[in-house]
């Protein structure tokens, strides 16, 4: 099996934290984003492996077992889900004697029976095999089992999360080839909402129910907008005689600009709250924009406006 380092696909140490890898993810998923580059074969493979980089060291157990495996840490995990017992595929030596650092595979005998449990119904070896080991003719009959749910990580922007969006997967069937699957992604989407994808996952056995395949959804972080819940947060600046005197500011959000009336007096780093100007909510409705405003200071006045902040000071103004 081909080893890949997810470390250095997502450029962190294996000390990383689940915080530096969630922001190094976030930072070449912005990158690579196949709607950053259309038509970019190159980057389009390269966001693949990001994902699938970030799927595993995301996830605590199976970022353990990369650790400790590397590139047999997929068998083990299908070893371990499929519930047998005695040694997983390439243990490491232990106080058997067999010294440090050491690989030693042990053995046992796997019957027919055994490999359909862990591969399903199609099964990964020739009629030679069963000819030179039998069991074929013996093997037992079990009733329908639905196939297995399958989970992948999939990234968008905040402007997709809020009007809804779709994404095309290419999905393997059992021969190999692949289909391509337009999915839809509804409007409120947010960081950990899955989409479920019913009976687009492992095929059943024996005339079970094939599984379900869950798009694990990532907000990718806005320049603008911060999110908490439906909803946003950002900031406005405004002239200081509009926050002395009063006034209008314009205000961008995610459908366009809309204006603030500002009170006189409003004080540097007021928050205003903008009622259903922030995410759509999964129940309808919106969430609420708060604008937090500061004071526009002019980097380069001019003369006259130094000379009026002069008199403005003189006045006692601007206490």
């Amino acid at each position: 099996m081909e080893f890949k380092d997810y470390y250095a696909i997502l450029g962190v140490p294996k000390t990383a934290s689940e915080k530096e890898i969630r922001q190094a993810f976030r930072k070449l998923a912005r990158q690579y984003h196949p709607d950053v580059n259309p038509g970019n074969k190159e980057a389009e493979q390269r966001f693949k492996e990001i994902n699938e980089a970030h799927e595993v060291l995301s996830d605590p157990e199976k970022r353990k077992k990369y650790d400790q495996y590397g590139a047999e840490w997929r068998n083990v995990e299908a070893w371990e889900k499929a519930g047998r017992p005695g040694p997983r595929p390439g243990t490491t030596a232990d106080a058997a004697g067999r010294g440090p650092g050491r690989v030693h595979y042990e053995y046992r005998t796997v019957s027919p029976e055994d490999l359909e449990d862990l591969f399903g119904s199609r099964e990964p070896y020739s009629d030679f095999f069963y000819d030179l080991f039998g069991g074929r003719t013996g093997r037992r009959t079990a009733g329908p089992m639905p196939g297995q749910d399958f989970s992948a990580p999939v990234a968008v922007t905040l402007e997709e999360a809020f009007r809804g969006t779709t994404r095309t997967l290419e999905l393997p069937d059992e021969t190999g080839k692949t289909r391509r699957l337009e999915v839809k992604i509804p409007p409120g989407v947010d960081t950990g909402s899955r989409v479920r994808l019913a009976g687009q996952g492992g095929p059943g056995r024996n005339g079970g129910p094939p599984g379900d395949l869950y798009l694990e959804v990532e907000v990718l972080p806005h320049a603008r907008f911060s999110r908490q819940g439906a909803d946003l947060r950002t900031r406005a600046e405004a002239p200081y005689p509009t926050m002395v005197l009063g006034g209008e500011v314009p205000v961008q959000t995610l459908t366009g600009r809309v204006v603030l009336k500002v009170p006189p007096g409003t004080t540097d780093g007021r928050s205003f709250r903008l009622a259903g100007q922030g995410m759509p909510r999964s129940g309808g409705g919106r969430g609420d924009l708060y604008v937090e405003l500061h004071a526009a200071v002019p980097a380069n006045p001019s003369a006259r406006e130094r000379e009026l902040l002069r008199e403005l000071a003189a006045l006692g103004g601007g206490r």
